[in-house]
Order: C-alpha cells, then structure tokens, then sequence
C-alpha cells in the first residue's frame, strides 16, 4: 500500500512543481511584455490595448543615445569588480571558515558593514575623500563597488568553505603534488560552483550601479543605468526606456544560462571524486 501511495502521490507532486515552477515564470515575464511591447513600438497612446504602430525607432534613438559604449562601459565595471571582489572574498572566507582571524565576529560584521550602512549615506563621504586624494573617477568607482560587493563574494564562499572536504588536499600533498598543482587541480574545480556563484553576484554589483557611479565618478563615468535614468527622466522616452531596460537583462541571462549549462555538465559526471581520485591528476603532473 505504501508503494501504491507513492506511485499516486508522484504525479500529483510533479503537477505542483510545474505549476509552481510556472507561476514563478509568468511572475517574472509578465513585467516584461509591455517593454517587449513598447521596444517594438513608435506609436502607442491610450485607451489602445496595443500599439498603433510598430517601428525601430526605439532602437535608433538608443543607439544615437550613446548605447553602446555605455554597454561596454558597464560590462568592463562589472568584470572588474568581479575579477577583484572574487578572490579577495574567497580569502576572507577561508580565513573565517578555518579560524584564521582572531575575532572572527568582529571581522564579519565589518565585512556586513556595506550592506547595512545606507549606501548614499557613505558615498557622499566617500566621494569628498576621494576627491582631496585626487583618485581618478574610474579607479574610485571601482574600489567603492568591490568593497560593496565583498559581503556577497565572502559570505558566498564561506558556505562553501565550510562545507569543504580539506582531506582532497592532504591525500594530494601525500601523493607530492606541489602546492600549486593542489590549488589548480584539486581545490579550485571543488570551489569552482561557488566560486561562478560569488563571481555572478559580483558583477552584478558592479553592472547594475548608479548611485556610486554618479557621486563618485561625477557624471563622466556614463554607464548603462545611468543611460537607462536620463533617458526614463524625459517624457516621451518609453520606446528608449524599454529598449535599453531590455538590454541590460541580456549579460545577467547569459550568465546565468553558462552556469546553467555548467551545472548539466557537472551532473552528468560520475559524482564527487574519493581524494585519491581527485589527486591523481596532482601526482601525474608532479611525475611528469
């Protein structure tokens, strides 16, 4: 009967996942069917349920806007403070998942302090330092946002770190692999989902700004949010508006599809490697 109950139960509990999982999608796609609407727009007035007439002027207005190099302008900001905030996050996390740090509290509530400090609050001191110091606008924007984002990079990997197996990288220093060939071939690949994990939240950061990029790059750091905010303070801009609001979404997708398509990869291997397994590759370039 238990078996029976199960085999009744199953369909109805994949109905509710499918359902759920489809609630979740039209709850996130539904707010973007007027920009999709809108982009594709030239004419749209009320009480019309759809545009009256269709064009790319969106399009070109965005383009003339300076689209483009601001595109590029955040895409640079955010892979920079992606590429600093990562690894300065993993060494704070494994300092504080392994107890290396005396007063591991203090520390972490110091790590907390840009998520919980009002972010206008603390840029406009920011700002008037960084300005007597003479730091160009750029280097500033970028130092700001990776001490942003180092709450998410650390608290990412020291899940991580605290659940990680060191037993890897005491079986691979048994076999003689060097330290470095512990590092590339055992700990980061045990690391890499967090790693990819904290890396996204990174970029994020440093892709979706506005409030530390205005006061401190003073207006001549223009990058897409800012794009996105003059032309949405303007009347008759929703044509640009969705255009560029649109846009922005395609670096967070495409990231989340390459960790996705990432993830299918790692589950279709055998499972987690025995230490030994995953030190083999250690001790054959150790050999070698």
């Amino acid at each position: 009967m238990t078996g029976g109950r199960r085999a009744g139960g199953q369909p109805g509990g994949r109905a509710g996942a499918v359902l759920v999982r489809g609630s979740l999608l039209l709850w996130f796609l539904l707010p973007l069917v007027p920009l999709v609407l809108w982009a594709a727009a030239e004419r749209w007035s009320a009480p019309a349920v759809l545009p009256q007439r269709w064009g790319t002027a969106g399009w070109s207005a965005a383009a003339e806007a300076g689209a483009a190099p601001a595109f590029a302008r955040s895409l640079l900001l955010g892979a920079a403070v992606a590429a600093i905030a990562t690894p300065a996050g993993a060494l704070a996390a494994r300092a504080l998942a392994h107890g290396l740090v005396h007063r591991s509290r203090l520390v972490s509530a110091l790590l907390l302090a840009p998520v919980a400090l009002p972010p206008f609050a603390v840029v406009m001191g920011l700002n008037v330092l960084l300005l007597r110091a003479r730091v160009p606008a750029l280097v500033g924007v970028v130092a700001v946002l990776v001490v942003a984002a180092l709450p998410y990079t650390t608290y990412v990997l020291r899940v991580a770190y605290a659940g990680y197996d060191t037993s890897y990288e005491e079986e691979a220093r048994l076999l003689g692999a060097t330290p470095r060939a512990v590092w590339w071939r055992v700990r980061l690949p045990l690391l890499a989902p967090a790693l990819a994990g904290a890396a996204f939240l990174a970029f994020l950061v440093g892709w979706s700004d506005y409030i530390v990029t205005v006061l401190i790059g003073g207006g001549r750091l223009v990058t897409y949010p800012l794009l996105i905010a003059s032309a949405a303070s303007g009347v008759g801009n929703e044509a640009v508006v969705a255009v560029l609001s649109l846009t922005s979404l395609l670096p967070p997708l495409a990231l989340l599809l390459l960790a996705g398509a990432s993830g299918l990869r790692g589950r279709g291997g055998r499972g987690r490697p025995s230490p030994a397994a995953a030190a083999a590759p250690a001790r054959e370039v150790v050999v070698r």
